[in-house]
């Protein structure tokens, strides 16, 4: 299942429709920044696991952590443990994008047109969920380290073609490419993950 499948899902779905109600949205609004979002997380871990030393810290949190149970119980969780979810997504946010938080966040909000204010709590709610679903990919493919790249390029597959409506690499917006190569995740991911 790549991307644009899980995003169209039952589970996709219930993100939305819970999101929305938690924040104060309309259904349109929390799916188009949860079709943004998804797809950044994604990106985000993509090149984390690009090192060996971010692959494996990766696993491992997929192993002891994230190992897709949460997606089991996802709407108890979205109605009762949103404070829960939201501190370990802010956690996991910290660890794929550090100081570039505030530029993903905002490349969102422009691009969405939703405030900051709640694309922030949005992302902090997703990335658990991004995790748990990654976990559970990564267990029915029985992938290790070495293979989390492959699995997350499939996973982002359709979406960074621009199938799921602008693509990841447009996702975020010139403003954020400082170095005009067509690619702001560069540019955002680059400065703590050391630059490639």
């Amino acid at each position: 299942m790549d991307l644009s499948e899980l995003l169209n899902s039952p589970i996709g779905q219930s993100i939305v429709k819970s999101v929305a109600g938690q924040l104060g949205m309309n259904e349109g609004e929390a799916s188009g920044v949860v079709n943004m979002a998804v797809p950044a997380i994604l990106a985000g871990m993509t090149r984390n696991a690009q090192s060996r030393d971010g692959a494996e810290s990766l696993n491992k949190a997929l192993e002891s952590k994230h190992d897709g149970s949460l997606l089991n119980n996802l709407s108890g969780m979205l109605q009762g443990h949103t404070e829960e979810l939201q501190q370990d997504g802010n956690g996991i946010l910290g660890h794929i994008f550090g100081n570039k938080l505030p530029a993903v966040e905002q490349g969102i909000s422009q691009k969405t047109g939703v405030s900051m204010n709640k694309i922030a709590p949005l992302l902090a709610m997703l990335a658990p969920i991004v995790m748990a679903y990654l976990g559970k990919e990564k267990r029915q493919a029985n992938t290790g380290a070495g293979g989390l790249g492959d699995l997350l390029g499939g996973l982002l597959g359709n979406s960074q073609q621009g199938k799921s409506g602008g693509g990841i690499m447009d996702m975020l917006g010139s403003a954020l490419d400082k170095d005009g190569d067509g690619n702001p995740l560069n540019d955002i991911l680059g400065g703590f993950l050391g630059g490639r």
